[in-house]
């Protein structure tokens, strides 16, 4: 097995080609040629071939170099330590069209996420990293889940999980994910809040290197201003969530009003933000870092990092989709599997 430069074996990264009609597959093929990720980890790509080399002559980019039967792999248990493409097979290239939402992409996609996840509780990946899936093409192939995060959790049984999207310029872990805002305030709970700062400092340590420092967010304008505005979200959940986290030693402030939160003072003495509802997170992190940003979910028995974007359906097979979130993706990955 090839050492990294640490002396340590390098790492083999479950990569999901994401929604074969998005830009998953393009980012991907740019990947598996880039000298900076394979001098310390194995992408190995779960997805299909044939889909692969379609884009790869579409975009005028280098077909895989080793494909890997699925089937043949699974029953041969063999240890890829280098750049590959594992064919799952899981939908016909030439009815693939791209840019288009449907049904067999989304199951297809699924079926890469699946097959990465039961590869990483083998132990046979060291890490899973995955490509964008398109929500409404697994709604319409009858799959019960809003996204990775969810499917990621319920596949292997974790019973306590977040999302965290980090990059180098703003962190941000998210109590609630994919629900309507209407929704949110009846989600939250002290326990909740409480475990996501939990997961959140812990993961930070493991990036970081050092203690954490955290900021939760409130839930209303100006942090409810004293029970002004809402129904008393921040006095009766989210401070005695902040409370009991600094009585077991973390280190972190809140509730703080969203809009001010993000200040550059406060990115400044800040690790990561701990934040109540999805776009609360996400309209900071992607303004700042959507090229770069990784999403990672917390608490689970595997390591699982994500792209921080979409399926790009109105660029995909183009040519112009830039990789720059799956290489962070995969190189954390890495990390984080060596940690």
């Amino acid at each position: 097995m090839p050492p990294d430069e640490r002396g340590q074996a390098v790492k083999r990264i479950a990569v999901t080609m994401g929604d074969p009609a998005g830009i998953g597959p393009e980012l991907c093929l740019r990947l598996l040629q880039d000298t900076d990720v394979t001098a310390l980890a194995a992408p190995i790509v779960f997805g299909d071939a044939g889909v692969l080399r379609r884009v790869a002559r579409q975009c005028g980019l280098a077909e895989p170099a080793l494909v890997v039967e699925w089937n043949a792999w699974r029953q041969n248990g063999r240890d890829l330590r280098q750049p590959a493409v594992l064919d799952l097979r899981a939908i016909d290239a030439g009815e693939v069209r791209p840019g288009q939402v449907d049904a067999a992409t989304g199951r297809a996609s699924y079926r890469y996420v699946e097959a990465a996840i039961a590869a990483a509780l083998a132990g046979t990946v060291d890490a899973v990293a995955t490509g964008p899936i398109h929500k409404e093409a697994l709604h319409a192939a009858g799959i019960p889940f809003p996204g990775h995060t969810e499917i990621f959790a319920a596949q292997t049984g974790a019973d306590r999980w977040c999302m965290m999207l980090t990059s180098r310029e703003i962190t941000c872990s998210l109590v609630t994910t994919h629900i309507g805002y209407g929704d949110v305030p009846g989600r939250l709970s002290a326990e909740r809040i409480l475990e996501v700062i939990e997961l959140t400092a812990e993961a930070m340590g493991r990036i970081r290197g050092k203690p954490a420092r955290l900021i939760v967010c409130g839930l209303n304008p100006h942090a409810g201003e004293h029970g002004l505005f809402g129904d008393g979200e921040e006095e009766r959940l989210i401070a005695p969530a902040v409370d009991a986290a600094r009585r077991r030693g973390i280190d972190v402030r809140g509730p703080l009003p969203p809009d001010t939160a993000f200040l550059p003072q406060h990115r400044q003495a800040t690790d990561a933000f701990v934040c109540m509802y999805h776009d609360q997170g996400l309209i900071p992190l992607k303004a700042l870092a959507f090229d770069t940003a990784v999403n990672v979910t917390l608490g689970l028995p595997i390591v699982r990092t994500s792209v921080d974007h979409g399926t790009a359906l109105d660029i995909a097979w183009s040519g112009r989709a830039a990789a720059t979130s799956l290489v962070q993706a995969v190189l954390l990955a890495a990390r984080l599997a060596s940690a």
